[in-house]
Parts: structure tokens; sequence; C-alpha cells
């Protein structure tokens, strides 16, 4: 009988899930790579790379160690949860270096006391 897992999982175990999936899927856009070209080369579909970068419980554990070796070769999952992978460092670096535009006038008058 095939069951549900996220009807079974407990809230905690659903989040650990999706945390998982937006972390490969925060990898794979880090290492500027189309879902379905990842999932090409990991042998899968794309409704299950899908499901893998949503978090799915249900999806083999097989199945996303192939998605993640097809996006970064040689990453395991200890390094996929450090975000120890260059990519991924670099990624971070261009979201912090963001340029800040300066208030206008009339949104400087609108904060005055």
């Amino acid at each position: 009988m095939k069951v549900n897992q996220t009807a079974v999982l407990s809230p905690t175990l659903l989040a650990d899930s999706e945390q998982l999936g937006q972390r490969i899927a925060r990898l794979r856009t880090a290492r500027r790579m189309k879902q379905f070209e990842a999932a090409l080369r990991a042998g899968l579909s794309r409704n299950t790379a899908y499901r893998i970068e949503h978090g799915d419980p249900g999806v083999a554990m097989g199945q996303i160690l192939r998605y993640l070796d097809a996006i970064a070769p040689g990453c395991n999952l200890k390094q996929l949860l450090n975000e120890s992978d260059p990519a991924l460092i670099s990624q971070h670096l261009r979201e912090k270096t963001q340029r800040v535009r300066g208030m206008t006038a009339a949104e400087l008058k609108e904060l005055e006391f």
C-alpha cells in the first residue's frame, strides 16, 4: 500500500524536507543550471526534480543524491547543508552587496516628525 509521506510526517520533519529542497534548488541556481538540465543529467523526470526542490518527502533518497550529484559532482549532503559550495558562497556575496538608492525628497519629508 502506498503511504502519503506528507500526511504521516511530523511538522518538524516536513520543514526539514522543505529546507533540503530549498537548498538543492539554491545550489542549482547558484550553478546557473536549469531544472530540466539537472533532471536530464540525473536521469530523472522534470516532475521529480520539481518534487525534490519543493521538499516532497515521498521522493527516494537515491533520487535526491543523484540529482545533487548532477548539479554539483562530488558534493555531498554535509556540504550542501553547510552551504560550503563555492557557487553558493559567491551567490551569497552577490546578494549581500546590493546597491541602495537614495531617498527622494518626498520620502524624506514623510519621515520627518
